[in-house]
C-alpha cells in the first residue's frame, strides 16, 4: 500500500511540474515574435494538443540551451517504443518531453439515455446483453516523448514539402477552404475593394449566411483572409449554441487559425498576423494576456487542424514521424485491416470543436 501512495505522490508531483512548465510556456507566448513561433509550432505538432505542444516546445528549448540537441525546434516526436517501430532508437543520455497523456474510462448503460444509468467498466470486462458502452477522460497520467535529434537509426521517410512564391497562394489552398465555408451553409464572394466591406480585407456575415473577401490583394492575402473568415464561421456563428463570443478573443482565434493553415502550407503571414494579433488581444479587459493567448491558441488550435485534416492539399507535416502508423500497424500481432474511417462531416456542435483543447 505505501508502495501505491508513493507511486501516486510521484505521478501528481510530476503532473504538477507539467502544469508549471505549461504556465511558463504560455507566459513567454505573450510577446509578438514568440507567439508568431508558438503558433506555427502548435501547428507543426497538431497531432498532439496545444498545451503538450506548448510543453514539448518547452522542453526541447531548454534542452537545445544546455546542449543536448542541435536544433532550436523539434522535427517529429513519437514516444520510446514508437521510434523503435520506426527501427530508430533512443540514444543514451537523452531524457524525455514529459507530457500529459490521457486515462480513459469504460462505461456501460443498458438505459443510455438515463444519466445516472451509467456503471464503471473494471478492465478487459464485457458489456451485458443491451448495454451500449461509451469511453471518456476521466484523468491524466506523465507520458514521455523524443524528438527525432535524439534518436539514431533508421533514416525517416521525408514528405515532399510546398513550395510557395512570394505573393502566390499554394496550390489548391482557396478552393479547398471556399468548399469548407460552404460545407457551414455559408456562400463565399469577391468585392473589388475595402470599400465595400467597411474597410476590412474580408467579412463574415451571420444574417446573410456569407463571406466576403476583397479582390484587391495579392492571392496570398486572400487565401490567408478566407483561412480567417472560415475560423470565425466554425467558431464564432451565433446561431451554434455553444458560440460564446468576444470581439477582441474571437478576432485573436480567427488569426491565430489562419496563421496555423498557412505556416501548413508554407505560407508566411506572421507580417500581418503579429501586428493585428497584438492590437486585438490588447483590447480584452477583465483579462490577462496569457489567458487571452491561451484560449485562443487552444480554439484556434482544434479549429485549424479540423480544418487541415479536411483539406485535400499538399501539406507540411503534423509533427508524427512519417510511416509511424504503418510501422505500428506492422508490428501489431492484430493484423486485421479496419474499415476507412469516413470523411469529416461538417462541425455543426460543440463536442467536435472542443474534445481536444484540454491535454
Amino acid at each position: 500500500m505505501a508502495g501505491w501512495e508513493a507511486t501516486r505522490e510521484a505521478r501528481e508531483a510530476r503532473i504538477e511540474t507539467l502544469h508549471e512548465q505549461l504556465t511558463g510556456a504560455v507566459e513567454r507566448l505573450v510577446t509578438g515574435d514568440d507567439w508568431r513561433r508558438g503558433m506555427e509550432f502548435a501547428m507543426r505538432f497538431r497531432s498532439r494538443s496545444f498545451n503538450n505542444t506548448l510543453l514539448i516546445w518547452a522542453q526541447h528549448a531548454a534542452a537545445y540551451e544546455s546542449g543536448r540537441v542541435p536544433d532550436p525546434s523539434p522535427r517529429y516526436v513519437a514516444g520510446f517504443n514508437q521510434w523503435r517501430a520506426l527501427g530508430r532508437a533512443v540514444q543514451r543520455g537523452q531524457s524525455g518531453y514529459m507530457i500529459f497523456a490521457p486515462i480513459m474510462g469504460r462505461f456501460a448503460s443498458s438505459t443510455p439515455g438515463d444519466t445516472e444509468s451509467w456503471r464503471t467498466m473494471e478492465r478487459g470486462e464485457q458489456p451485458g446483453a443491451g448495454e451500449t458502452v461509451r469511453s471518456r477522460l476521466i484523468g491524466v497520467k506523465p507520458a514521455y516523448v523524443w524528438d527525432v535529434s535524439q534518436t539514431a537509426g533508421d533514416p525517416i521517410p521525408e514528405p515532399p514539402r510546398p513550395q510557395v512564391l512570394d505573393g502566390g497562394a499554394p496550390a489548391g489552398l482557396w478552393d479547398g477552404l471556399a468548399e469548407l465555408v460552404r460545407q457551414q451553409g455559408f456562400t463565399v464572394g469577391m468585392v473589388p475593394s475595402e470599400r465595400e466591406i467597411g474597410g476590412a480585407n474580408g467579412l463574415t456575415d451571420y444574417v446573410a449566411r456569407s463571406v466576403q473577401v476583397r479582390s484587391n490583394m495579392d492571392p496570398a492575402a486572400r487565401v490567408k483572409t478566407l483561412a480567417h473568415e472560415l475560423a470565425h464561421v466554425m467558431l464564432h456563428d451565433p446561431d451554434r449554441g455553444d458560440a460564446v463570443y468576444h470581439r477582441g478573443v474571437g478576432e485573436v482565434e480567427a488569426e491565430s487559425a489562419a496563421l496555423m493553415i498557412a505556416a501548413a502550407h508554407g505560407l508566411d503571414t506572421s507580417g500581418y498576423t503579429i501586428p493585428y494579433v497584438t492590437s486585438w488581444a490588447s483590447s480584452v479587459e477583465g483579462k490577462s494576456p496569457v489567458a487571452v493567448v491561451q484560449d485562443a491558441g487552444a480554439g484556434a488550435r482544434t479549429a485549424a487542424v479540423y480544418i487541415l485534416d479536411s483539406l485535400q492539399t499538399v501539406q507540411v507535416t503534423d509533427g508524427t514521424p512519417p510511416g509511424l502508423t504503418q510501422a505500428m500497424r506492422a508490428s501489431s500481432p492484430d493484423t486485421r485491416r479496419a474499415a476507412p474511417a469516413p470523411a469529416p462531416a461538417p462541425i455543426a456542435a460543440s463536442a467536435e470543436l472542443t474534445a481536444a483543447r484540454s491535454l
